[in-house]
C-alpha cells in the first residue's frame, strides 16, 4: 500500500461548523467563533471581520482544545463516504444496545461528510484508505445508560495508523470526546478528497467542570437555540450546562406541582415556558453529548417572578408603618415558605437527574426585611440583632437541609460565603455522601 505525504499546515478542518454558529444566537456563539478562529493559532488582522475564519500554520491542524499528547505524521490516509464507517470494536463492553454511542456514530459521520458538496470523488486505493474507526469501551461499568457526572471518565486514546483506526476509552464519555477529536482531524482537500494524517493521541481533560451558563429568565431562549448551544458545547468538549432557568424577570419553568408559577410568572404562559417535555428533551440531548444539566433556582433574592404564582412567599415591604405595596426577597420567617420549598425541590430533584442543584443565594437586598416589623421581631427573638446576614444564613441552612434530604448536592454563589453564611461544612459532607 502506497502512503501519501500530506501537508496539513493549512487545515481548518472539514466541518463548516463556524458557519453554523457564527450568526450569533448567544454568547456561546461568540465563544465558538473565537475558538474556531484561534484553533489554528491564528488571530484576526486589524480591520478583518472576525466571523470570516482563515487558516494559519499549526502543527496540530484544527484540534481544539489541544489534547494532552499528540503525535502526528506527514503521512496520511484517505476516507470515502461510501466505504468508511464508525463501528464498535472487538472486545468493547458497549454494543448496538448503547443508544448513546449509536447516536454519536451517526452524528459524527454526518459531521465529517455531511457538510461537503463533493462526496463522490474517487480514491486511488494505492494511496491508502481508512475504512473504519473502531470504538472500544474497556470498563464493565461503561455508563451507556447513565447520565454524566462530576466523576465521569472522559479520557481516551486515539490511534490512526492503518486501514482501521482505534479509539479506546474507559467509559462512553471519553469515546464522545475522542469522536470529536477524530472529526477534527479529518480534512477535505481542494479536489474534494477526505484525508487524515497518521496520528496518536492520549487525552484527558484538565478540569472536571467545563461549563457555560445560559440565563433563560431575563432573555427567554427558544428550545432550538438551547439545543444549538449544546451542540456548540460538545464541539468544544464542554461538559456542564448551567441552566439559570428562572430569576426576577420571569419564571419560564413549568412546574407540575405549582403550575401557577409559570402561568403568572412567565413572559407568556403559552409561548415563553419550558414544559416538562422540553426539559426532558434538553436533558437527554445533553446526555447524548456528555453534558450535565445543572439547574439554578436562585433564592431568597432574585425571586420577584415567583411571587405572582405563589402568594405569601415573598416578604411584604413597608414604608414607615404602612405597607408599600412592593415585595422583597423570600420571606424567611414563615413555616409555609419551607413547606413550599420542600415540595418544589422534591419535584426539581426528580426532574433533573444531576447530583447537584445550584441554589443561587447572591445579591440579597436586606432593605425590605429591615422595613418589615414581623421580620424585625423575628430577628430580635432569635438574637440576630441587626445583622441580616444571620437571617440569610438561617434561611440558607434550612434550604440546604431540604436539598440534602433528597440526596442532592448543591452549589451557591460566592456572595453567600462573603456574607459568612455557614454552608462550607455542610457542602463537604454532601459531596462525600454522594
Amino acid at each position: 500500500m502506497t502512503v501519501l505525504s500530506c501537508d496539513r499546515s493549512q487545515s481548518v478542518g472539514s466541518r463548516a461548523r463556524g458557519d453554523m454558529v457564527c450568526a450569533p444566537v448567544s454568547v456561546l456563539s461568540v465563544l465558538l467563533c473565537w475558538c474556531l478562529a484561534v484553533r489554528g493559532e491564528g488571530l484576526w488582522e486589524a480591520g478583518e471581520d472576525p466571523s470570516v475564519l482563515r487558516a494559519e500554520e499549526s502543527p496540530y491542524g484544527s484540534l481544539w482544545p489541544l489534547p494532552r499528547s499528540v503525535q502526528s505524521s506527514a503521512e496520511c490516509l484517505f476516507l470515502s463516504p461510501d466505504s468508511f464507517s464508525i463501528v464498535h470494536g472487538s472486545g468493547s463492553t458497549a454494543g448496538p444496545s448503547c443508544v448513546l454511542l449509536e447516536d454519536a456514530f451517526r452524528r459524527y459521520y454526518e459531521y465529517i461528510f455531511g457538510y461537503s458538496k463533493r462526496k463522490n470523488v474517487p480514491i486511488n486505493k494505492e494511496l491508502g484508505e481508512l475504512l473504519q474507526l473502531q470504538v472500544i469501551i474497556t470498563s464493565r461499568d461503561n455508563d451507556c445508560h447513565k447520565y454524566p457526572s462530576i466523576s465521569s471518565d472522559e479520557s481516551y486514546k486515539l490511534n490512526v495508523n492503518g486501514s482501521a483506526a482505534v479509539l479506546q476509552a474507559s467509559q462512553v464519555w471519553g469515546a464522545l470526546r475522542g469522536l470529536e477529536t477524530f472529526s477534527q482531524l479529518v480534512e477535505q482537500d481542494d479536489i474534494g478528497l477526505f484525508r487524515i494524517n497518521y496520528t496518536q493521541i492520549s487525552d484527558t481533560p484538565r478540569f472536571a467542570h467545563r461549563g457555560i451558563l445560559l440565563d433563560t429568565s431575563r432573555h427567554y431562549l427558544p428550545l432550538k437555540t438551547i439545543l444549538l448551544n449544546l451542540d456548540a458545547m460538545a464541539f468544544n468538549k464542554m461538559n456542564v450546562f448551567h441552566w439559570h432557568i428562572v430569576d426576577d424577570q420571569s419564571f419560564p419553568y413549568e412546574s407540575i406541582t405549582f403550575p401557577d408559577l409559570s402561568k403568572k410568572g412567565a413572559y407568556n404562559p403559552f409561548t415563553h415556558i419550558y414544559t416538562f417535555t422540553d426539559v426532558r428533551l434538553v436533558i437527554e440531548y445533553a446526555r447524548l453529548r456528555g453534558i450535565r444539566v445543572v439547574p439554578e433556582f436562585d433564592s431568597p433574592g432574585h425571586t420577584e417572578s415567583w411571587g405572582a404564582g405563589q402568594p405569601g412567599l415573598l416578604t411584604p415591604c413597608f414604608k414607615g408603618e404602612e405597607l408599600s405595596g412592593t415585595y422583597g426577597p423570600v420571606n424567611p420567617i414563615l413555616n409555609d415558605t419551607y413547606n413550599f420549598m420542600s415540595q418544589f425541590f422534591k419535584e426539581i430533584s426528580k426532574v433533573f437527574p444531576d447530583k447537584y442543584i445550584h441554589l443561587g443565594g447572591d445579591e440579597v437586598d436586606f432593605s425590605c426585611w429591615k422595613s418589615n416589623p414581623d421580620v424585625c421581631k423575628f430577628m430580635a427573638d432569635h438574637g440576630f440583632g441587626t445583622d441580616y446576614t444571620k437571617l440569610e444564613s438561617y434561611y440558607i441552612q434550612l434550604l440546604l437541609r431540604i436539598i440534602t434530604s433528597y440526596s442532592k448536592g448543591y452549589m451557591v454563589w460566592q456572595e453567600v460565603f462573603d456574607n459568612n453564611v455557614k454552608v462550607r461544612t455542610y457542602l463537604l459532607m454532601d459531596i462525600l455522601s454522594i
